[in-house]
């Protein structure tokens, strides 16, 4: 028997003996890799009411002859500058946003929930180091102006191995993840909602979770 055929059955006996038929509960299994935006700057706010305001928009087109009153946020200082950035967006795009209550205007209502997972989450960043990357055999795609970029003979292994991690954000996996919801509403029905998933600095959490209380640890020394 041949080295890769033995390879072949070893992995087969491998692949039957981890398949058990039954097990008393099911088998913990990993998600296919997706990707999530890490929220650092004030500026990342702004770009998430903006989002949603697009992606909400076929139903604020709908409704365009009906004013919108966006509900004040009294929570963390994220709901009150997204809420802000929500305003900002709606009049710029000319709708009619009321200032207070009104019985015929469709409620524009902001919800997050926060929640904190255990610490030292594992993290699988990217595929690959330096080794990986050669000069000149990297592709940008997606990207004006490939060939400009291709033909610079300027651009070393390092600026490209720099270029591929600079999407991913620094440190470890954040704890901390924001949950955020927007709906258009009336007292009877909604009409749109959209929610997504965001992860936060651990050490911001205050900033999105109202309730939040850090704790503080103090050294008691004997005289």
């Amino acid at each position: 028997m041949g080295i890769r055929a033995g390879l072949a059955l070893a992995g087969a006996l491998l692949t039957t003996a981890c398949a058990v038929p039954y097990s008393p509960a099911p088998v913990a299994t990993n998600f296919p890799s997706t990707q999530q935006a890490k929220l650092q700057a004030a500026a990342h706010w702004g770009v998430i009411a903006r989002h949603m305001a697009k992606e909400m928009g076929p139903t604020f087109k709908v409704n365009a002859r009906r004013a919108f009153y966006v509900a004040p946020q009294q929570g963390s200082t994220f709901n009150q500058a997204v809420a802000t950035h929500l305003v900002t967006a709606l009049v710029n795009e000319g709708y009619t946003v009321v200032k207070n209550p009104d019985p015929g205007a469709l409620k524009v209502e902001l919800d997050t929930q926060v929640v904190a997972f255990s610490a030292k989450r594992p993290q699988y960043k990217f595929a690959g180091e330096r080794t990986a990357l050669v000069a000149g055999a990297w592709v940008l795609t997606g990207i004006d102006h490939t060939i400009e970029w291709l033909a610079s003979a300027a651009i070393a292994t390092e600026d490209a191995y720099s270029w591929f991690r600079s999407q991913f954000a620094t440190g470890a996996t954040p704890r901390t993840e924001i949950i955020v919801t927007l709906s258009v509403a009336d007292d009877q029905r909604y009409y749109a909602r959209t929610t997504s998933v965001y992860y936060t600095v651990d050490a911001d959490r205050a900033l999105y979770d109202a309730a939040f209380q850090p704790t503080k640890t103090f050294a008691v020394r004997d005289r």
